[in-house]
């Protein structure tokens, strides 16, 4: 009855002035959410609450709710609340919910500071409020550590992303771009005709600074002449890109040019300087732009221009010509030109040989003392010290020290009375090719540059002498060092890694009876490597040496088709001159070492291959093949020039096997299969010597 009396009371709306007084509307509030605040007020006396850990001084909201929490046991105590209490709870249901959300929010607050104030407390810091604490330090390192998680974890997902969408978009650029460029460097142009018997001067040289190596090639064309009832002959020198094939320049010349040669540089000019050589005249251009630069006539030239070291202290090398003047004596001559100027040095050396064979050298030939000599002959081959042909043309010393020294052991040989000539190989038997053993000579003789012809002058020999015979001359006491016996060769030979000797060996054809025969020698000791026989091809055409990624060489060379793959197949003889019903077909073979049973042919024609160069693409790790064909025509026209390029790893992807050989032999190696030797001949690569 006192507890009614005293609600009642209180009703009119007023509030204690000490909330910890007891309040009907508080109290009536506080029964439908005794549990909530059973949890919050509950912290105060577990010690988790804020003044618990800080100093006496609390905030009046916490004091209200300590006095709440009385008045709440109080009302426990005396019953429950009667029907009043819920006529007042209706009139104020917004007062309700706002007091519950407040609740709610101090409840989360109370919850993260007691266990910030914890966590300061076990590390016996001030805590939050303190400042001084290590909690703040420790809470910045972890997020700190997170942070660091988080970056190797987006690192360890991210890089492998992106490497593999680079790869993805560098497979799909470069593989259309290779495929693209080889296409491109396969191309046909015709230019035109057959001039003579003999072929067309060519050399391979980068003009337009594409970092691929262009193609300039000696030119004959007929024009009609209105004052003469036959066509004249312009003659011409060409340069064409060796990616598109289109002419870059043109440079008319008086006469034919014998020889082209490329890589002369000096530091007047930017570009390399192009050597256009004829009977009469030596001429220098621009090889950018085909423009002139100087010229020097001389008469009856015989041989290409010769690199010599610079003689004059310009730092530009000169040259050496020789000639042979068309008189009752045959005198061959040497002359030096001035790389620089084109001028004359001194007067023309001549030197007293009987002609007993086709011109050897000049070569330039470097002792192991360091002095220089110059190798020539007529059928013989004898050598001069430069400094002393020198000596003779113009009365002084070369303006080099080096340049002024001789080879005791070399001038101590077998001397002429009446020159200073060492003889080199002298013999009945006339000398027919003389070329220095280095791997990639026949590729690049027509390379003035210094770098190419570095090793060819401390090499030792390879002598062809009376057709058939074959033999090593050993520069250091130019004796033989073996002879191997063969049928008359006909062709150059050519010098390439065979075997893993790692000594050069040689790869010579001959031909009799209607037969090629292609054949590779040990250059260590002279014994066969290999030997295989072919329909003559009527080609005199000189093998292509190839360096490949596996270390070896690859031959390139011209047949027809091989004897033991045919079947049913008889020698007969033809007599040369005669032609056989059917066209003959020509194919280009490839043979590697690694299957020496089986060669791969890379294209075939009708047509007749003049001569042929090799050009590197090092980016692309490969090679163009290019060669100059006479294409047959009506006989009233003379027969048309066809300049072709060829990559040889396209050609390989559509090459055809040929196996040599009967597998079903028991002596014969077990034959490789097909795709074994694709998937070898796909993966090779080339590169330079």
């Amino acid at each position: 009855m006192a507890a009614a009396l005293s609600r009642a009371l209180k009703l009119p709306g007023k509030k204690g002035s000490d909330l910890g007084e007891y309040d009907p509307l508080t109290q009536a509030d506080s029964e439908d959410e005794s549990e909530e605040d059973d949890l919050v007020l509950n912290y105060p006396r577990n010690g988790l609450g804020r003044d618990g850990c800080l100093s006496a001084g609390s905030s009046k909201l916490r004091s209200g709710r300590s006095g709440r929490l009385v008045g709440a046991e109080d009302e426990a105590q005396e019953g429950e609340e009667d029907e009043e209490d819920d006529e007042w709870r209706e009139r104020l249901p917004s007062k309700s919910r706002q007091d519950r959300d407040d609740m709610k929010g101090v409840q989360y607050w109370s919850h993260r500071d007691s266990g910030r104030d914890r966590a300061g407390e076990d590390r016996g810091g001030a805590g939050p409020l303190g400042g001084a604490g290590l909690g703040v330090h420790s809470t910045e390192a972890e997020e700190k550590r997170m942070r660091m998680k988080n970056a190797v974890r987006s690192a360890f997902f991210l890089v492998p992303l992106v490497c593999a969408t680079l790869l993805v978009l560098l497979c799909a650029f470069l593989i259309p771009c290779r495929k693209e460029l080889e296409k491109r460097l396969q191309w046909e142009r015709a230019l035109g005709d057959t001039g003579d018997a003999t072929p067309p001067a060519l050399a391979l040289w980068d003009v337009d600074g594409d970092s691929v190596e262009d193609v300039l090639l000696a030119v004959t064309e007929w024009t009609n002449d209105t004052h003469s009832t036959q066509g004249s002959k312009v003659y011409s020198v060409v340069a064409l890109s060796a990616v598109s094939g289109q002419v870059l320049w043109r440079k008319v010349m008086w006469e034919p040019v014998m020889s082209i040669q490329c890589g002369l540089q000096h530091s007047s000019q930017p570009s390399a300087v192009v050597l256009l050589i004829s009977k009469s005249i030596v001429l220098a251009v621009n090889g950018t732009t085909g423009k002139n630069l100087w010229s020097a006539q001389l008469k009856k030239i015989e041989s290409q221009a010769l690199l010599l070291p610079d003689l004059q202290g310009d730092s530009v090398p000169d040259l050496l010509i020789a000639t042979l003047p068309a008189n009752e004596v045959l005198d061959l001559s040497l002359t030096f030109i001035c790389g620089l100027t084109g001028v004359t040095l001194g007067q023309p050396v001549p030197f007293n040989l009987s002609p007993q064979g086709k011109l050897i050298g000049p070569l330039l030939h470097e002792t192991q003392q360091g002095a220089y000599y110059i190798l020539f002959g007529l059928g013989n081959v004898v050598a001069v010290s430069l400094r002393d042909i020198y000596f003779n043309a113009t009365g002084k010393m070369p303006a080099a020290p080096a340049l002024r020294r001789t080879d005791p052991g070399w001038e101590g040989l077998e001397k002429n009375n009446f020159s200073s000539l060492v003889h080199i190989y002298r013999g009945s038997d006339h000398v027919d090719f003389l070329l220095p053993l280095v791997a990639g000579f026949d590729n690049n003789h027509n390379s003035l540059d210094t770098v190419s012809n570095l090793n060819a002058t401390r090499s030792d020999w390879v002598v062809v002498y009376n057709s058939s015979k074959l033999s090593v001359l050993r520069q250091k006491d130019r004796r033989k060092e073996w002879t191997f016996n063969s049928a008359p060769i006909h062709s150059k030979p050519a010098a390439g890694h065979f075997n893993d000797d790692g000594v050069l060996d040689l790869f010579i054809q001959h031909s009799a009876n209607g037969i090629m025969q292609a054949q590779v020698v040990d250059g260590a000791d002279g014994h066969l490597l290999w030997t295989e026989e072919f329909v003559f091809p009527c080609l005199d055409l000189e093998t292509s040496v190839i360096a490949t990624s596996t270390g070896q060489s690859a031959f390139l060379f011209w047949a027809s088709e091989p004897i033991r793959a045919r079947k049913n197949v008889t020698k007969t003889t033809v007599a040369p001159g005669v032609a056989a019903a059917e066209p003959l077909i020509r194919k280009l073979f490839l043979l590697h070492p690694a299957y020496p049973t089986i060669l791969l042919e890379l294209c075939s024609t009708t047509d007749t291959t003049v001569t042929s160069a090799v050009s590197y693409q090092n980016h692309q790790k490969d090679a163009t093949y290019i060669t100059v064909s006479s294409q047959p025509t009506p006989k009233s026209e003379p027969s048309a020039r066809i300049v072709k390029s060829m990559s040889l790893r396209a050609a390989i992807a559509k090459g055809q096997i040929v196996r040599l050989g009967d597998a079903n032999k028991p002596a014969e190696p077990v034959k490789p299969g097909a795709f074994e030797v694709n998937k070898f001949f796909r993966r090779l690569s080339f590169k330079h010597q």
